[in-house]
């Protein structure tokens, strides 16, 4: 898909890697929308870009689908979709203190897992009422699952079901919308240098980068969206799930 003068929403567009593909989306000429928490430095930073924002909660999923439709609609339509929604905790299986409890791992599987799908399902009816294009393609819905969903480690069992559960739907899906020219793909990143990791002491980052094949650190936003980039622009990228991890296999701590 030509990235020119297509309509995209970027979901958790106010930082780090979605702040990346907001910024390079625009940049090669697509018409961006950033989704955020009303919370978030989203607005201040579609201002300052010219771009739309929407404030939305991924969690309120009615909430989400009355946002996703309103900046759509404010775009003109919908052909690109980005969303980073995710999060977790750790804990394990079985703690000091009794089993893993449950509301603790569902909120990471709404979070993670149950969010994706309720974004996907909601761009996916709105792509669908797009013109294709010359090769019949409406629309790539790109979403972001993490290498933990192959290797998770001690205390990400929650974490690691929500983001393998991601990377399980990702065929599925783009076998259910193929037929209206819509793709469906997911990035899973290893370690990035966003705000969720800025905490973490120098030394540590390299203990935890040490086994990367090359480049030895932590991914760079910028990087995460080339790759996010790329999937939009190649037709033949669907159905598949792409770790983005300097060739590293997390180890179980």
């Amino acid at each position: 898909m030509h990235i020119q003068n297509k309509k995209a929403i970027v979901i958790g567009g106010a930082s780090g890697m979605a702040l990346a593909t907001v910024k390079l989306l625009h940049d090669s000429g697509a018409k961006v929308a950033i989704m955020d928490l009303a919370s978030s430095n989203g607005e201040a930073i579609a201002a300052e870009m010219g771009i739309a924002f929407q404030a939305c909660d991924i969690l309120d999923y009615e909430g989400l689908e009355k946002s996703l439709r309103a900046i759509a609609e404010q775009l003109g339509g919908l052909n690109i979709v980005v969303t980073t929604a995710g999060g977790g905790i750790a804990m394990r299986t079985l703690t000091k203190k009794g089993p893993h409890d449950m509301a603790s791992f569902t909120k990471v599987l709404d979070l993670s897992l149950t969010a994706t799908f309720n974004i996907c399902r909601i761009a996916a009816d709105i792509m669908k009422d797009e013109q294709p294009d010359a090769m019949g393609e409406r629309g790539v819905l790109v979403n972001t699952a993490s290498i933990a969903a192959f290797e998770g480690q001690i205390g990400q069992v929650a974490y690691a079901a929500a983001k393998a559960g991601v990377a399980g739907m990702i065929l599925p899906m783009a076998r259910d919308l193929g037929s209206l020219g819509i793709r469906v793909m997911a990035i899973a990143p290893s370690l990035f240098a966003t705000g969720a990791t800025q905490a973490i002491p120098e030394e540590m980052v390299g203990v935890l980068t040490k086994d990367c094949a090359f480049p030895k650190r932590m991914g760079l936003p910028e990087e995460y969206a080339m790759l996010a980039k790329s999937i939009v622009e190649n037709p033949m990228l669907n159905g598949q799930t792409i770790r983005l991890d300097a060739g590293i296999r997390f180890g179980p701590k």
